[in-house]
């Protein structure tokens, strides 16, 4: 049986495996201030950058490809240095496979107990 973490201590992912916290994803159907298209997700995005947080807003048209957990539940997103490596060595349920959404990133979406995690690494 695996130890239990203590309340005081920091999660597995970023105590052990050296992820780092990166933002929230909230998915809305609110129109945001400062809203940014990815067309080939077909969705909007706002509020990261001005948000001391993390915090980042979702908004997705009715036809969108990203997957349905994503668009309905809040989500985490780590940064991590080796996308390749964390989903090649940890047993995670792919949501969505690794993918550039702009210049210089790649992202992958797990689900762990229901919850969509966003994985993220940035071409250094």
């Amino acid at each position: 049986m695996a130890k239990k973490r203590l309340e005081n201590e920091l999660p597995e992912a970023t105590q052990k495996w050296g992820w780092k916290y990166h933002h929230m994803g909230i998915p809305t159907t609110v129109k945001m201030p400062g809203e940014k298209y990815l067309p080939q997700f077909k969705f909007h995005h706002s509020g990261f950058p001005e948000s001391p947080f993390g915090v980042e807003w979702m908004r997705f048209e009715n036809d969108s490809p990203i997957h349905p957990l994503i668009q309905k539940t809040p989500h985490l997103a780590f940064e991590v240095d080796d996308l390749d490596f964390e989903l090649a060595n940890r047993n995670f349920k792919i949501i969505t496979k690794p993918n550039p959404p702009m210049k210089g990133v790649r992202v992958a979406m797990i689900e762990h107990n229901g919850a969509p995690i966003e994985l993220i690494e940035f071409k250094k």
